[in-house]
């Protein structure tokens, strides 16, 4: 008997065929949309956006809608040029491509107040000149968190004296509504520039046809209103949620110090144990995130105690001096003194081996680069000295450093009026908690000379740091430039000076600070980090914190950053000693004999390269240079309102991103919908034509029967 097998039902082979077909089908939609996304946009990889930063009771910075903002570009190179974005234009909204020259306040209100037309901003880089200036921080830095207020000083208070930083027009405190991006890249801004062209300029004065040159700006911020709105969100999340979303982050980072003599870290200074401080400053910002060269508001005082800190080291009878010297580089004075205040706290609560009554003496240095004649200024406390004792103290500390540049012809002390406040400095942070003999050193007696503080053009050509262009970036590295002279001059005075207050007579001539030295730490922190001199002193695994552009000194809240590291191991190469441990003794010093974890600090670093410069040779250095937390009190006690301390923090977000593409009219894009939504309907009627006919479109071939005999 013959059988045979058949069915009328779609064949499990044709389903699994259709089902392949789909997915290559897919697979090749995806790789086709990656292409087509390609073509369409033209993405600007260098830039840097403006963020939201938060503090108790204030937001502050930029963000774009949660998709991004998308306009029309439209060039402005004049102020004439707003008109047309502001009000004449007839396809808002507009992205201004802004001249760097009319980045000011005034330009920047009349935007602000045209957000409906405004979608948001690129700024281009300006080239300053010597009559030029730029500063978005405000006239009066850190008001209201150093020592003068209403109830102390209040003379002093709210800089009612002296405008320090005269220039401010402080854009870097307001909020905006809309996203604004700096172009760092002039090759992409011409890119922008020619699409605008291209596209964006109408014939004869009437307006440009389709399709359109615009920009997307990507920038949203999640957090809002308040770092204490901030933190308690982020606060419920984490105490609530299984996967918490984190809004902001306090600014943070580390403190470096160290001390002339080592001490016992695991303990604390006896009461009658008396430390010089010396303390700089080594942050900066500007408007844009983590863009902060702060040539002369940060580097060239911290790199001047670098060199200080290395001739003072070499003094012979350092081990003999009655009093011990501690060198600190505070983080985050830019935000309200985080590093200062901190510290101070710490020592206060016993969490730190310096105690605030072991503080003989305070030297600082403020902006020390941009002196115009041979004057460096000693500005003190005029509060504090109404104290007899103190007045005294402070009186013989001025003596000291007029002594100390005595010997130094090209840098003159001069005394400030006792009647002026002190200048912004980490130094009011300790007045505020204890009365001591203090000293701030600057460039300047009233204002600040800075004339970009706190912007992206305070770099190395505002303190005149210039290499001759036929030179190599090695030769550029170790050659000496008058301003690496004049701070070494700076640096010679402050080592003399604190070789004096420690107790020292005998060698204080030979005390003098190193100008390869200084032109070297400029180089590497203003011009390219990435060189020979640096790789030398950091760690290994430390090598790609150096770029090769200048590092930027923005305190962040990932940390520590780039400069507290490089700071960090500078100062240890500078003022350590190369040891013969090996890379297991140094990283583990405790099993050595004479060797001390409480005592010092131990570095395994890359060291110099051989004589054949075929490998580096690697050594151990020994240093008492330590980092030391940064983060303000008010987010150790959870007081995020907090007017005594910084409450700076700074929002989370997920994109950062910028690209220009062309743009079709409205009508074209309503065409566009339409047909569609016609395919769409179009392919579910085919679709559900097929799969109701899949019975008769897809009948498996019958299989050859089997004969039965």
């Amino acid at each position: 008997m013959a059988t045979t097998r058949g069915g009328s039902g779609p064949d499990p082979g044709s389903r699994g065929l259709l089902l392949l077909l789909s997915f290559s089908m897919t697979l090749a939609g995806l790789c086709l949309g990656n292409s087509v996304e390609r073509k369409i946009y033209i993405p600007l990889n260098k830039t840097a956006p403006c963020v939201r930063l938060l503090n108790a009771t204030h937001q502050i910075g930029c963000q774009s809608s949660i998709s991004g903002d998308t306009g029309v570009i439209h060039v402005v190179e004049k102020e004439e040029d707003l008109q047309w974005a502001l009000t004449d234009g007839p396809n808002p909204p507009y992205v201004v491509l802004l001249d760097g020259r009319l980045f000011i306040r005034d330009v920047m209100e009349k935007l602000k107040g045209k957000t409906n037309r405004i979608a948001g901003l690129a700024v281009t880089l300006a080239k300053p000149n010597s009559t030029s200036s730029f500063s978005p921080s405000v006239q009066c830095p850190n008001d209201g968190f150093g020592v003068y207020s209403n109830s102390y000083g209040s003379e002093f208070a709210h800089c009612k004296q002296t405008l320090w930083n005269e220039l401010g027009n402080g854009l870097a405190y307001e909020d905006f509504s809309f996203p604004i991006f700096l172009l760092e890249d002039e090759n992409e801004t011409k890119v922008i520039k020619q699409c605008y062209q291209d596209h964006n300029l109408g014939q004869n004065g009437s307006a440009p046809s389709f399709p359109l040159c615009a920009m997307q700006l990507f920038s949203h911020m999640h957090a809002v209103i308040s770092t204490a709105t901030c933190m308690r969100r982020s606060f419920i999340q984490s105490t609530f949620s299984i996967n918490p979303e984190i809004v902001c982050d306090p600014l943070s980072d580390y403190n470096v110090w160290s001390m002339l003599k080592p001490i016992n870290t695991s303990g604390a200074l006896e009461p009658d144990d008396r430390v010089v401080v010396a303390a700089t400053r080594l942050d900066s910002r500007s408007f844009f995130w983590n863009v902060a060269p702060g040539a002369e508001s940060a580097v060239a005082s911290f790199v001047t105690q670098l060199a200080a800190a290395e001739a003072l080291h070499k003094a012979p009878d350092l081990t003999t001096l009655p009093r011990n010297v501690m060198f600190v580089f505070f983080q985050g004075e830019t935000f309200d003194y985080i590093g200062s205040s901190r510290m101070v706290y710490d020592m206060e609560n016993g969490k730190f081996p310096v105690r605030l009554e072991n503080i003989d003496s305070f030297v600082e240095l403020g902006q020390v680069a941009l002196r115009t004649s041979l004057d460096l200024w000693m500005h003190t406390d005029p509060m504090s000295q109404k104290n007899d004792s103190v007045r005294n103290q402070v009186e013989d500390l001025l003596v000291t450093l007029e002594k100390s540049g005595a010997g130094v012809p090209e840098v003159v002390l001069r005394r400030q009026n006792q009647s002026q406040a002190l200048p912004p400095s980490s130094l009011q942070r300790f007045l505020r908690a204890r009365n001591i003999s203090g000293v701030v050193l600057a460039d300047h007696s009233g204002s600040f000379h800075n004339r970009y503080y706190q912007s992206i053009y305070d770099t190395a050509e505002n303190i005149n740091v210039t290499y001759p262009e036929w030179q190599s970036p090695e030769e550029d590295l170790n050659f000496v430039t008058d301003t690496a002279k004049a701070l070494a001059n700076v640096a010679t005075v402050l080592a003399r000076a604190l070789y004096e207050l420690a107790g020292g007579t005998n060698f204080n001539d030979s005390i003098q600070a190193d100008p390869q030295t200084v032109t070297r730490l400029l180089y590497g922190f203003l011009v390219r980090a990435n060189n020979s001199w640096f790789q030398s002193v950091l760690r290994q695994d430390l090598r790609s914190y150096l770029d090769d552009g200048p590092l930027q000194h923005y305190i962040a809240v990932s940390s520590p950053t780039n400069t507290t590291y490089v700071v960090q191991y500078a100062l240890a190469n500078l003022t350590g000693k190369v040891t013969d441990l090996t890379r297991e003794q140094c990283q583990d010093p405790s099993k050595v004999p004479n060797e001390s974890k409480d005592l010092y600090e131990y570095s395994w670093v890359q060291g110099p390269w051989n004589s054949n410069k075929t490998e580096r040779l690697p050594r151990c250095v020994r240093s008492t240079v330590r980092l030391a937390r940064a983060l303000s009190p008010a987010f150790e006690l959870s007081q995020w309102g907090s007017t005594e301390y910084s409450t700076w923090a700074e929002s989370r977000w997920k994109d950062i991103q910028a690209r220009i593409f062309l743009i079709a009219s409205k009508e074209l894009e309503f065409i566009t919908l339409i047909v569609g939504f016609g395919i769409l309907f179009f392919s579910l009627i085919v679709t559900y034509c097929i799969n109701a006919k899949a019975d008769v479109l897809f009948v498996a071939p019958r299989e050859p029967g089997s004969v039965s005999y």
